[in-house]
């Protein structure tokens, strides 16, 4: 992307879409310095939404990147199908002949090869092998590589607005952490998880949501704890306690027999934590004893 002149705002116009200051200020600044941003959190943060909104308020076309265990950076460049041409040159196909038709090209390729500077969103970058951000430095850093089958040369017109997305799983090189502008996205806080949650729930009554809320801070905060509930099993959970109609009082009592939230499938997804909490309802109970 082109750079600016002093005093301009490169997100301009979409406040109304993030309206954390910091949060603008991270993304203005990875523009101006012309590095990719590089965003941790906890799943369910916004991680996403954020190069979501960026797109949406530049109007410039969004590109994801969505990284798994196995994903190699090479796949973000091109694909080669060598076997697929072996095969077809076997059956005597006339498009053997033809190499580029066995070039899949990847997200960073068609990145680079945009007219207008689009956003490349690389989500959950911590998933793939430690090697994956390092294989990555040289493109993300001169913005061009090189297709050695077809002799060619591929180069970014304008510099993509590139989102690195991050759950904090594993540490990055220190090397690829030193190309990016950081910023950390905190879990929100009580009363804006309550507004999250009454976009997804527009009627749901204040009371439950209140009493929700804090059964899923209280155990979000319960020491020991091996994996905090994050924003998507919060929903999960309200979405049961409307279906299941529960009492929020029931969220509410202190009642020693009841100290493992109702349906909390929901929110603890391994033995571990239900054992912690069994273990500690068993301690209530004595103490009540």
């Amino acid at each position: 992307m082109q750079p600016r002149g002093k005093g301009t705002n490169p997100t301009s116009g979409w406040e109304e879409e993030v309206t954390t200051e910091d949060l603008m200020v991270a993304v203005n600044a990875a523009i101006r310095l012309e590095r990719p941003l590089l965003v941790k959190g906890e799943p369910g943060t916004g991680k996403t939404m954020l190069a979501e909104e960026v797109s949406k308020a530049l109007k410039r076309d969004l590109l994801r990147w969505h990284i798994k265990s196995t994903t190699k950076a090479q796949q973000g460049l091109y694909e080669y199908d060598a076997v697929a041409r072996l095969r077809d040159g076997q059956l005597g196909e006339e498009r053997a002949t033809e190499i580029s038709n066995y070039i899949s090209r990847g997200m960073l390729w068609e990145a680079f090869e945009s007219d207008d500077a689009p956003v490349l969103l690389i989500d959950e970058i911590d998933k793939a092998d430690i090697e994956f951000p390092n294989d990555l430095l040289l493109e993300l850093d001169r913005m061009e590589f090189y297709v050695y089958e077809t002799k060619q040369h591929i180069k970014a017109q304008v510099r993509p607005i590139v989102v690195i997305t991050s759950n904090n799983e594993k540490d990055l090189p220190d090397a690829f952490l030193r190309r990016c502008f950081f910023h950390y996205i905190q879990f929100p806080d009580q009363e804006t998880m309550g507004q999250i949650v009454e976009v997804h729930f527009p009627n749901i009554k204040k009371r439950l949501l209140s009493r929700a809320l804090q059964a899923f801070y209280d155990v979000r905060e319960t020491p020991g704890l091996k994996k905090r509930p994050s924003t998507s099993e919060l929903l999960d959970w309200i979405k049961l306690l409307l279906v299941e109609d529960v009492d929020p009082e029931v969220l509410r009592t202190k009642d020693t027999a009841k100290v493992i939230p109702p349906l909390y499938g929901a929110l603890l997804k391994n033995e571990q934590d239900v054992h912690l909490f069994e273990r500690l309802a068993f301690l209530s109970r004595r103490q009540g004893t």
